[in-house]
């Protein structure tokens, strides 16, 4: 079925006026519909359009949705896109002279599961509004012809049993890096019982192999309390080097994280891992010293510059918990304790809103969260 941008804008405009909104002019650049899906992408010029399209707490889009017995209706800025856009092209320039100055050092098995990510990238920048991840590995799996998947395990996922390790994991084993997921476990006032729910669910459906590892943060936990430090960045970087630690010991040359503001030419790096007993564990930058112990980190949805919403369209098919917040219990007390702590998840929010990662309306549902549970 084919829209005609002037009818669909008396459209709107009829909508607005019947529920009370100002008599504005809106500037469509397209518009895309899919039979199969029954979804419908309108992009704008610029997001004030967009906000026009979506009215007042989503009233106008809501009318437009149901007058055109659409499933869903999706309102994208192009200004919006030709930042994704610029960033997964930095992103697939990266990916590609990192295959190429390694190819030598990669086994085959992480040779190829990179080159399936260099392979959905170009097909997502081909498709920069429409693409569907869930749409797209289902058309895959039921083709004659699929990604090739690596012999022995290419990557471990670091797994919380959250939304973008979710998204992270079925990734990994879509793309062939034929995965392990890890998981550092420090207790349930970090890691709940609902998160463990989601995460044997996910690797049971997804058929892969996962390993919970004990961490002590007892230590971590009571200088949290103290209030003098937020607790997110030293509980990231204790997972990480146990990740890493274990990559190493596996053999394993990649290690995958779900993060997703390491855009562009940051989305893959190699990293020196130092793990001796007489010295601070540590993990550097290879450019930095003399290359020992190297590990692969590829933070995987920021190299496809994935937003919230199609993270949350992919893993919703997998039917895990959802969760309000960051789901994280040692956060919201440290919360209650030291309110001023607020500021700096905050600011967590607030970059990841800046980068394109989480609308504003997620950034202030997330923000309120904190107060909410006061």
């Amino acid at each position: 079925m084919v829209y005609d941008v002037n009818a669909l804008l008396n459209h709107i405009n009829r909508i607005r006026k019947e529920i009370g909104h100002e008599e504005v002019n809106i500037d469509i650049k397209e518009v895309l519909y899919d039979i199969d899906t029954n979804e419908m992408w309108i992009i704008t010029n610029d997001r004030p359009d967009k906000s026009a399209i979506i009215g007042k707490g989503g009233w106008v889009v809501g009318r437009l949705r149901e007058e055109l017995e659409i499933g869903s209706i999706h309102v994208e800025s192009y200004s919006d896109f030709l930042q994704k856009e610029y960033r997964m092209n930095l992103s697939l320039n990266k990916l590609n002279s990192f295959v190429n100055e390694n190819k030598d050092n990669l086994d085959y098995g992480s040779f190829i599961a990179l080159n399936n990510l260099i392979d959905i990238l170009k097909i997502k920048l081909e498709n920069l509004y429409s693409f569907n991840f869930y749409k797209y590995f289902k058309d895959l799996e039921e083709g004659p012809y699929g990604y090739f998947e690596a012999e022995k395990p290419a990557a471990i996922v670091a797994l919380s049993g959250g939304t973008d390790s979710s998204f992270s994991l079925i990734l990994a084993k879509k793309l062939g890096f034929n995965p392990i997921a890890v998981t550092v476990d420090p207790g349930t006032i970090v890691l709940p019982k609902q998160f463990k729910h989601n995460i044997d669910k996910l690797v049971s459906e997804l058929d892969v192999p996962h390993e919970y590892i004990e961490v002590d943060y007892s230590d971590l936990i009571e200088e949290s309390f103290t209030g003098r430090f937020h607790p997110c960045g030293r509980c990231s970087k204790i997972i990480e080097d146990t990740l890493y630690k274990y990559a190493l010991e596996n053999e394993i040359p990649i290690v995958i994280f779900g993060d997703m503001l390491a855009t562009g030419s940051q989305c893959i790096t190699e990293q020196i891992c130092n793990f001796d007993e007489n010295t601070k564990n540590e993990s550097t930058d290879v450019d930095k010293e003399v290359e020992n112990n190297k590990i692969i980190r590829l933070n995987l949805p920021a190299s496809l510059s994935v937003s919230k919403l199609e993270n949350k369209s992919l893993t919703s098919h997998y039917n895990l918990i959802k969760f309000k917040g960051f789901g994280c219990p040692l956060l919201y007390e440290v919360h209650k304790k030291f309110p001023h702590m607020k500021r700096y998840s905050i600011q967590r929010i607030l970059r990841e809103t800046r980068s394109g990662v989480l609308e504003p309306g997620e950034a202030l549902d997330l923000i309120w969260s904190f107060y909410n549970t006061d």
